[in-house]
């Protein structure tokens, strides 16, 4: 797996319905869909949801290379959570298939399958929030949202902040990084060959020049930050005002919609 496949907090510019949607419609909108995803049940469920997120990547025009791209990183995990499910999810009947103290029944099946698409849905559209949503207008959006927050002293507007922030820099410090190892590597380091112990212990030189990286970095954002006089929230305007729209009402509609159907369906066993 290359660096670059790491696209977690990247924005691709666009202008398309999902990318013109409030940054706070899309937050609560990729809540919505991660909780009617974990009310789902049965296949039925898992397919209505399948579709509308096909259908939400087409409109997004990201591209499923993209998305599929940014699945690399974590498909180990994927697979280690399909394995547990497979092999640890027992039924009441014959198992399918039974070897030494491992015993596959048709419930652990059905468990990995939908433990796997549960994992590539809640994060293909937590991407799609990434994707479509530039981090200005990310803090803005979850700025708003937290607002009420404010009345019992949380800083809402710093928390907002530090998140935004975490998440662009995302891409930066992975471009950083391939760049020390690319250094490295012209220097005589291997990084690719033995076992997964010597190869962690090869990237601890990345470390330093890392960190050293990151805070020189820190230390430039906060010195732009000030000679921007910028001193928090209290205050503060904005350049774009946040304004619901009536794309954004129906969207939320149908979010609302989609949690309660699911919720239906689980009720009624599909």
């Amino acid at each position: 797996m290359a660096l670059k496949d790491i696209t977690l907090g990247q924005y691709f510019p666009g202008s398309t319905v999902l990318h013109r949607l409030d940054p706070r419609t899309k937050l609560v909108g990729t809540v919505a869909y991660i909780v009617a995803l974990f009310l789902a049940k049965q296949l039925v469920s898992y397919g209505i949801l399948l579709v509308l997120l096909a259908v939400l990547i087409a409109v997004s025009k990201v591209g499923l290379k993209a998305i599929v791209r940014g699945m690399k990183p974590v498909l180990v995990i994927v697979i280690i959570t399909a394995v547990l499910n497979l092999f640890y999810t027992s039924g009441g009947g014959t198992p399918l298939v039974q070897f030494w103290i491992f015993k596959i029944y048709p419930e652990g099946i059905w468990a990995a399958v939908f433990m796997v698409l549960r994992i590539f849905m809640l994060i293909t559209c937590t991407f799609l929030l990434t994707y479509t949503t530039s981090p200005i207008m990310l803090t803005d959006g979850l700025e708003r949202l937290l607002g009420p927050l404010k009345r019992i002293g949380l800083p809402v507007h710093e928390l907002s902040m530090m998140m935004s922030i975490a998440l662009r820099f995302i891409p930066t410090l992975i471009e950083e990084t391939d760049k020390i190892m690319s250094a490295q590597k012209a220097r005589g380091a291997d990084f690719d060959t033995g076992n997964l112990m010597q190869k962690a212990k090869a990237l601890l030189p990345l470390l330093v020049p890392l960190f050293i990286s990151a805070f020189r970095r820190a230390d430039e954002l906060a010195t732009a930050m000030e000679c921007r006089c910028y001193h928090g929230g209290e205050g503060r305007t904005r350049l774009r005002q946040l304004k619901l729209r009536g794309m954004d009402i129906a969207f939320l509609a149908g979010c609302l919609t989609l949690c309660v159907g699911i919720g239906v369906l689980r009720y009624l066993g599909l």
